[in-house]
């Protein structure tokens, strides 16, 4: 095991220092053109460098969307690449939203290209599927670990179409989605301050559906701002101190901040406005 800082370690002294808002970095093309910008490679990278220099500059962790860098083949991996680089250099840790899932040797290499030592895509931490079974991803979150990155897990999605897999009930009685909260908790055991392995549960799913007393790590809540979610919601869903009440949850938006570009000064003041709303949770009456 590496003796570097390990990732829950360096998201916990992140999210202390610069708030929980998890900013997403999403080039989608209907916001390329409502930024007045090309939807090629040239757009793509305008838009996604002047986002993440207002962005990593002001949160713990940004979470680029690779699939929006993807669409634009070679020419948008390579601007992904500079977007991480970017991210790192104002301070923020990067969660690559890949959301990989696969067996052997296929997740080996998924692993190699985003999370082992001398990665491709160098990212803190990526999102993975667990759906082929949580064991699967378990090389994938050692070998993060021990390099000094971290795993986010699909547990409870928002999507509508995720209910029937994920709230399928096991002969054990636990949900599919509880059993992999579960399994990262006993990644997690060990771990102070938080785990390298988090999980994805989304902000409008609804509250009581998953125990996470125990997962000892970060929670990805994607779903606030844009999808509908409010700091109530996120309350209801998570607790009550400090806007939600376990350690290490990570309410994500993305939309709703990168509609107020591309004027970097109103950037700024939406991922402002958004963190202290979760720094305050009873403002606007929240």
């Amino acid at each position: 095991m590496s003796t570097r800082e390990r990732f829950g370690a360096r998201l916990a002294k992140a999210v202390a220092s610069r708030g929980p808002l998890c900013a997403g970095i999403d080039p989608h093309p209907g916001l390329l053109e409502a930024w007045g910008l090309p939807v090629d490679a040239s757009g793509l990278e305008r838009f996604a460098l002047s986002a993440t220099e207002v962005l990593a500059a002001r949160t713990a962790i940004v979470k680029p969307q690779s699939a929006f860098f993807e669409s634009f083949g070679a020419a948008g991996v390579r601007v992904l690449e500079r977007v991480v680089e970017t991210a790192r250099e104002a301070g923020a840790l990067v969660l690559l939203d890949v959301k990989r899932g696969d067996i052997g040797s296929t997740m080996a290499a998924y692993t190699a290209a985003y999370v082992a030592d001398g990665a491709a895509v160098a990212a803190d931490a990526i999102t993975v599927s667990p759906y082929l079974g949580f064991g699967s991803v378990a090389p994938c979150a050692e070998t993060a670990a021990s390099a000094g990155r971290g795993i986010f897990v699909l547990a409870r999605t928002s999507n509508p179409e995720a209910a029937a897999v994920q709230n399928a009930k096991l002969p054990d009685g636990r949900t599919v989605a509880q059993s992999i909260v579960d399994s990262a908790a006993a990644l997690n055991a060990s771990s102070e301050p938080l785990g390298d392995v988090g999980v994805v549960v989304g902000a409008t799913v609804s509250p009581g559906e998953l125990d996470l007393s125990r997962l000892n790590g970060p929670v990805l809540a994607p779903g606030f701002g844009a999808q509908g979610a409010t700091v109530a919601d996120l309350r209801a869903l998570f607790g009550t101190a400090a806007g939600t009440g376990l350690p290490g949850v990570l309410p994500a938006s993305s939309r709703d901040i990168l509609r107020h570009g591309p004027e970097q000064a109103a950037l700024r003041q939406a991922v402002e406005r958004v963190a202290e709303l979760l720094a305050d949770p009873q403002e606007n009456g929240q």
